[in-house]
């Protein structure tokens, strides 16, 4: 099931765009997840696609930056309501079938910046501290259903997010874009090297797996090094 903040066509051309290239059926949702009711929205759509879901990946995700005496009060609702509660609320939907089904995956992707801090983060960092706490809970509440529950802590990765940064520091310091970038990175992570975004992918498809039927209430880092500091 396919989520985004995009049109209708939009939607329309990435069911396309993953049915040609994966051969499998999807469905498209629009929903706003900044709400309870938009995530219960986001999962009748799935439903109706799809029937129950029985793997969830909260991925969404916002970010504001500024010291937290200057913080404004509408940024700080808006990223707890994205980056945490939309965890909570498609969890608490998805949790009754995958109990009584006997299976379920819930996997969080939190960060780094919620197992470490950085300045001017103070809404993120508390988003995704809280996210792992949220991680914790509902593995313990449904360690004997079936259901795992885990949370990712990606550091660096690279996404077209980063890619202002690496020019401005190619810039300000009149180097090039490869040596930004692994100043950028290593100032935080002793590999300074970004990951990409298909190796979390590829955890978020192991922890589905069964061999990681175990794997419960873990926080796992994707950071080079960053969290062991």
């Amino acid at each position: 099931m396919l989520h985004g903040l995009a049109t209708a066509s939009e939607g329309a051309a990435l069911i396309e765009e993953f049915q040609q290239r994966y051969g499998i059926f999807c469905g498209f949702s629009s929903a706003d997840i900044s709400s309870d009711e938009g995530c219960a929205q986001l999962v009748a759509d799935s439903r109706e696609a799809l029937g129950h879901p029985a793997a969830l990946v909260n991925n969404a995700g916002v970010q504001f930056t500024a010291p937290a005496h200057e913080f404004p009060s509408e940024q700080w609702q808006r990223i707890l309501s994205i980056n945490l509660s939309s965890a909570f609320y498609l969890s608490k939907e998805l949790l009754p079938n995958m109990r009584e089904s006997g299976w379920g995956r819930i996997i969080n992707i939190s960060s780094v910046h919620g197992l470490v801090a950085s300045e001017h983060k103070a809404a993120y960092c508390a988003a995704k501290h809280g996210l792992i706490g949220l991680t914790k809970v509902l593995a313990l509440e449904n360690a004997d259903y079936g259901v795992t529950v885990n949370a990712i802590c990606p550091g660096w990765v690279e996404t077209p997010l980063i890619q202002p940064q690496i020019e401005r520091i190619a810039q300000e310091e009149s180097i090039d874009l490869e040596q930004a970038q692994k100043r950028l990175i290593g100032a935080k992570q002793p590999i300074a090297k970004a990951t990409k975004p298909d190796a979390i992918g590829s955890l978020v498809h192991y922890l589905c797996g069964e061999h990681a039927t175990t794997i419960t209430g873990a926080s796992l880092p994707v950071d080079g090094g960053w969290s062991a500091q």
